[in-house]
């Protein structure tokens, strides 16, 4: 067996990408993402009075100018400071899995997802020529992640208005002699450093694509089974990091793998990390590396380990170099000591600061947790300090999105379940008592229940029965003009700055000192804000992620217990296995763009079941060892749910002869 891994990741917003050859002859594809960070290099759609009616020869030729401006200075060796003339201005291409396009999308047999993040490349897999793999992901994964699509193929469409039809030969900024004008920082972004990542660059697929993908998709329940071809058995738990996502079980008749994607051990909205049915497997992929960055070492007693005060005059834009503001960054952007409810009471203390000075909040979300958890905390503060702030929610998916999370409860966490249905339901119009078990109950269920009694999962909609919570589907929209009130609050996409609403907010905002935009982790400011300079509003960057240090990894590793364990390189100097509780398996490391060699199973060890009609047959006769006897069967070798059976012989009756099977066994 062998893995491939085609790219590391780099964070939730672009799970790693591996590709597993010879699993029982088949190749499985682990989770197609898009590297949606990389957008940070183009420039948004501009204001439309930046243009005369010609606005798009204008803009073209000023671009064309600017370019020769570049070429110039670039044989003169004259270093200017990044600006938002140097982003690339055409319409957006999106950035695929490094290499992907170089295997044969007829080869994968299976594609299995672990998250929404991790199926949003896969109509651009779905739609090429040859591909007829299996696509296994869970229910509410598949959901969320069709939604986001449509949300993007919308938010792109305005760039396809304003720049018109594609250029035939592929955009000009591909070409040679325009790369090679990028300045440093974006041609990274372009060609990687190697420069092999050209090739990834598409432009985004259509919604008939994204229709095409979701009818090759067999969804599946948390620990529910799926058999591919009668040799694989796959299984998905959950992992606690978003609501949907989960980790992967593949058995087959030589050897049981488990692919551990990006896991929280507990979880605020999402069922918890299930870790118990991945204990004791024969090789466990490790493939998280979100908490690698925040694994510095941090003295107990050093400032930036504890979060400051809240108070917001501490904070600066991203261009000011305060030691204030470096001290916060550090401090969000870490998990030592920090709960997950805490890092949210301190952003929504922030929050409340600047809208109690006048300012307004933009809030780009991407994980759905965190936007149900905001829209929680935020109408609850506001409510107790009688602040008549509106919280508008602006989005093409929105509505559909919010609707989604409070018929779900199978896929949330124990607390989230409980506040819906903890033991039973009691029908007012009926005598009796209606008992079920919580992780049994389908989502059709769970709408018919709450038609009679129960309280939603998420406090949302009651907010938007109060009309504290504004939901609308465009910021053009005319209910929302009609509703519109200064200072408010504004969740809304896309996390990369470069399309949807929170581009035209910024614009709006990027000036007033009072307003506050919070980014999460994975976005770099220093060419995501290029556009909106000169920014006074206030930025602040955070991760949303849980505490999880290498103690707790330890720790998973240590109830695991596989027999070999396969982890990213980055992790070789990380860990250390000397530890007596960790030596009991082997550890291999892989790099991205190497294909790793796995150990092959031990001899010997393949499991046979016999049917009992068969058993009964048993005639021992001695091999002419003391220790080994052998039978003679007739009978039908098969493969099923990633077993070897025999079964009993079809009959003569039968158009097919029955053939003989010869077994040997210990006679122990």
């Amino acid at each position: 067996m062998k893995l491939t891994c085609l790219s590391s990741g780099s964070g939730y917003q672009f799970p790693p990408c591996h590709i597993l050859e010879d699993v029982c002859g088949f190749r499985i594809l682990l989770d197609c993402p898009l590297d949606l960070s990389a957008l940070s290099v183009f420039s948004p759609v501009p204001p439309d009075n930046d243009f005369v009616s010609d606005g798009k020869a204008s803009y073209n030729s000023a671009r064309d100018c600017f370019a020769k401006e570049q070429e110039i200075q670039k044989r003169q060796k004259i270093e200017t400071p990044l600006h938002a003339k140097d982003l690339i201005h055409d319409e957006l291409w999106y950035k695929t899995v490094k290499n992907l396009h170089l295997w044969d999308p007829s080869s994968i047999d299976v594609v299995l997802i672990s998250s929404v993040m991790g199926m949003l490349g896969l109509p651009f897999l779905t739609r090429a020529e040859g591909f007829s793999a299996k696509i296994y992901v869970t229910d509410a994964a598949a959901r969320l992640a069709r939604l986001m699509m449509e949300d993007l193929i919308a938010m792109n469409m305005e760039y396809q208005y304003f720049y018109g039809p594609r250029e035939s030969g592929g955009p000009h900024w591909m070409r040679w002699e325009e790369l090679e004008l990028l300045r440093p920082e974006l041609k990274k972004v372009v060609v990687g450093k190697d420069g092999t990542e050209l090739g990834g660059w598409l432009p985004l697929y259509s919604s008939a694509d994204v229709m095409d993908c979701m009818r090759k998709v067999q969804t599946l329940k948390y620990a529910e089974t799926a058999c591919y071809n009668g040799t694989l058995v796959l299984q998905p738990f959950s992992s606690g990091s978003e609501i949907g996502s989960c980790n992967w079980t593949i058995d087959g008749p030589k050897r049981n793998i488990t692919w551990l994607s990006c896991s929280i051990f507990a979880s605020a909205h999402a069922m918890n990390f299930d870790y118990g049915a991945l204990r004791g497997r024969d090789l466990v992929l490790y493939s998280d590396k979100q908490f690698l960055p925040l694994m510095d070492e941090v003295q107990s007693n050093d400032a930036s380990s504890t979060i400051p005060s809240n108070d917001l005059s501490s904070l600066r834009c991203c261009s000011a170099d305060k030691d204030d503001w470096k001290k916060l960054t550090e401090s969000l952007l870490s998990t030592d000591e920090i709960l997950e409810k805490e890092k949210m009471d301190f952003i929504c203390s922030c929050i409340l600061q600047s809208v109690q000075a006048g300012g307004s909040v933009v809030i780009p979300y991407n994980r759905l947790g965190i936007l149900l958890q905001l829209l929680e905390m935020i109408p609850v503060l506001l409510e107790s300090l009688a602040a008549d702030v509106p919280i508008y929610v602006i989005s093409s998916m929105a509505a559909e999105l919010l609707a989604f999370t409070n018929v779900i409860p199978e896929w949330a966490s124990k607390p989230r379940q409980e506040k819906a249905y903890l033991f039973g339901l009691s029908i007012p119009s009926s005598k009796f008592e209606l008992h079920f078990e919580v992780s049994k109950v389908s989502s059709s269920f769970w709408m018919f229940l709450q038609m009679f009694s129960g309280e939603p999962m998420f406090s949302h909609v009651d907010f938007v029965n109060k009309r504290k919570l504004h939901v609308f589907s465009a910021i053009h929209s005319p209910e929302l003009l009609t509703t519109w009130q200064e200072p408010c609050i504004i969740f809304a996409p896309h996390w990369s700055l470069r399309l949807g609403p929170v581009v035209h907010l910024l614009r709006r905002w990027s000036g007033d000192e009072n307003s506050l935009l919070i980014l999460e982790d994975g976005v770099d400011p220093d060419i995501a804000l290029l556009p909106f300079k000169p920014l006074e509003m206030k930025v602040l960057q955070c991760s949303f992620l849980p505490e999880r240090r290498l103690p707790k990894v330890d720790c998973m590793l240590k109830l695991l217990q596989p027999k070999i364990l396969v982890l990213p390189d980055d992790l070789k100097e990380k860990l250390d296995f000397s530890n007596p509780s960790l030596d009991s398996f082997s550890v291999l490391y892989y790099t991205e763009g190497e294909t790793l060699s796995l150990p092959s199973s031990p001899e010997g060890t393949l499991d046979l079941e016999i049917a009992s009609v068969l058993a009964e047959r048993f005639a021992w006769q001695n091999l002419g060892r003391q220790d080994v006897m052998y039978t003679r069967l007739e009978g039908e070798l098969v493969m099923e749910q990633g077993k070897f059976r025999l079964l009993p012989g079809i009959t003569s009756a039968d158009s097919h002869p029955s053939k003989n099977k010869e077994m040997k066994s210990d006679a122990g």
